[in-house]
């Protein structure tokens, strides 16, 4: 009987995993869950601090600058292919350092002069720290895209102690908004290679949306004019009684 030699194992029938390989695996799993985490809370950071301006704005000026308030975190995977895009070492501490709107919160208010008033109130807090400001309404791109955009830096607090995280913010008006979305809708369907009459046309209705925002703007200030002129409402604190309101008064007046 003859015997028979048991046939050689055939490559890729056992893959052989390096475990190196899944230390650094786990290890960059762990490091991108961290740094998603920590951008989405910087995010929330921003988000709070902009729900308490609407709230301020709204109960101390009866008006409410802010329209719609709207934020993201990039997907790791987004995160790596613009990281290879851009030659940036693979390794959180790289990435961070080099892709500043991992994080993003975007602003659209109703007219021009809110989109300034809600970046000036934003950066001017003691904690947030302004790294760059590029005011494309002022010095729009060449295809008629506007915003205001703000690289800030704020701190997160985590149990281990506060840590900087970078959060990149647009402001822009509705109708900056609406354009803008049109754009980047068009840009991607057509992988960049926009055909010239679309961008024409694009061009032609940012335009269009310009001179919209400032017709908007001229008649929200005439407005404002023939409101400055008529008496404001009294506030009343519908939850202190009168007779606590009159002692507050008497003491007041007795600290005179």
């Amino acid at each position: 009987m003859t015997s028979q030699t048991p046939p050689e194992p055939v490559a890729g029938d056992e893959a052989v995993i390096d475990p190196s390989m899944l230390v650094f695996a786990r290890d960059m799993r762990d490091a991108f869950t961290r740094m998603q985490m920590e951008h989405q809370f910087a995010v929330d950071e921003i988000l709070t601090k902009v729900s308490i301006l609407r709230q301020e704005f709204l109960h101390l000026h009866q008006y409410n600058p802010i329209e719609h308030v709207g934020a993201r975190v990039k997907p790791p995977t987004s995160i790596l292919e613009k990281a290879i895009r851009r030659d940036i070492e693979l390794s959180a501490e790289s990435i961070r350092a080099g892709i500043q709107d991992i994080a993003g919160v975007r602003i659209t208010c109703s007219f021009i002069s809110d989109t300034y008033r809600v970046l000036e109130t934003l950066t001017s807090q003691t904690d947030v720290r302004v790294i760059q400001i590029k005011d494309y309404i002022a010095n729009p791109k060449p295809n008629g895209y506007k915003s205001l955009h703000a690289i800030i830096e704020i701190p997160v607090h985590l149990s281990t102690g506060a840590v900087p995280r970078i959060v990149e913010v647009q402001i822009r008006t509705i109708a900056m908004d609406f354009w803008a979305s049109l754009e980047h809708k068009i840009y991607y369907k057509y992988e960049g290679a926009v055909p010239d009459h679309l961008s024409e046309t694009l061009t032609d209705a940012a335009e269009a949306v310009a001179r919209l925002d400032q017709r908007m703007e001229d008649l929200h200030h005439e407005v404002k004019g023939i409101e400055s002129g008529q008496p404001s409402e009294v506030w009343h604190a519908p939850d202190i009684s009168e007779d606590v309101l009159k002692k507050m008064w008497e003491q007041a007046q007795a600290s005179r």
